[in-house]
């Protein structure tokens, strides 16, 4: 960081901070590349709001050229700066890359994080959001490790403050649809994310994205109505009638035994179970809410609760 005019303006909502926001300081402080701005939105700062409302509060205050958005409990990697600054064009409105788990996760965040990095867990669609993949350009992508240009951020009006979570979704359907700009996942934007617990922390997170997405693919279908966010729904529908048709099920459970194999590679075997066990949790879980979130016109969604160790619940 230095006095002259940032290139980046990092931008964190918080609701009060917290220990692992203070990582994130810590870490932004060891970024390669130190021509940025950070800016810390607080309740005393914006009151008890949204995340969104309080993104766009930091994005009015921000003086840099690219909005660089992450959530309190997450930190970059070194070069993660360094890398962005090289990736933008004229058609290129934003980045993103992938989110891993710290190495610091307890055994249960650790299994969380395997089940939101697996194909299995994820119906695919959120798996490369959460490993290393390939390069690849998206139209839908979490705030929390997403650098978005001013400029482009300012056509679209921000963040959608209607909507928590799915403000992200909605920005980058903006991005891609309204103003014909593209988004670019790169592998090398890594930002670390801590998970919650497997496996009652897990399902709260998951309630709040199950009943938003559910609820977007209805309103927002570009989107969000795609096989691997309604796949959970259909499981949920099929599993009544298991009994009559048993192969599906069958099926299911050796996708799960290949799975936990699969975790055991690079894995302890504890989490590798937990996370197994968690991924069926999940997808019945899940696949009611979607449900519930369809047929709902009005979702209510307050602010996160946080304590001193970071957020409670959702």
């Amino acid at each position: 960081m230095n006095n002259k005019t940032p290139l980046f303006s990092i931008i964190i909502p918080v609701r009060i901070p917290t220990n692992y926001l203070k990582e994130t300081i810590s870490h932004l402080k060891q970024q390669s590349y130190t021509n940025f701005e950070i800016i810390i939105i607080t309740d005393k700062i914006s009151g008890n709001v949204s995340p969104a409302i309080k993104r766009n509060l930091g994005a009015k205050k921000a003086r840099g050229t690219y909005l660089a958005f992450l959530d309190d409990d997450s930190y970059p990697s070194p070069n993660w700066l360094q890398q962005a600054s090289k990736l933008f064009t004229p058609n290129i409105s934003a980045v993103c890359g992938p989110c891993l788990t710290p190495p610091s996760d307890n055994i249960r965040q650790q299994a969380s994080g395997l089940v939101w990095s697996s194909f299995l867990g994820s119906g695919g669609a959120g798996t490369y959001r959460n490993s290393i993949s390939s390069q690849r350009f998206v139209d839908d992508f979490p705030s929390v490790n997403l650098i978005v240009k001013k400029s482009d951020f300012i056509k679209i009006k921000g963040f959608d403050t209607h909507h928590w979570p799915g403000e992200d979704t909605i920005l980058c359907a903006n991005l891609v649809y309204k103003l014909n700009k593209k988004i670019l996942y790169h592998p090398d934007l890594i930002v670390y994310h801590h998970r919650r617990p497997v496996v009652i922390p897990h399902l709260q997170q998951i309630t709040r994205y199950a009943l938003h997405r559910g609820n977007f693919a209805r309103i927002y279908p570009k989107t969000s109505l795609r096989i691997g966010y309604i796949v959970p729904s259909l499981f949920v529908i099929y599993l009544p009638f298991s009994i009559l048709f048993p192969l599906p099920l069958y099926l299911y459970l050796f996708l799960l035994l290949i799975t936990f194999l699969s975790f055991l590679k690079n894995n302890r075997p504890i989490i590798s179970l937990l996370a197994t066990i968690t991924i069926p949790c999940t997808h019945v879980y899940y696949g009611v809410l979607f449900i519930i979130g369809f047929f709902t016109k009005n979702l209510d969604f307050s602010p996160h609760k946080t304590n001193e160790k970071g957020y409670i619940g959702g």
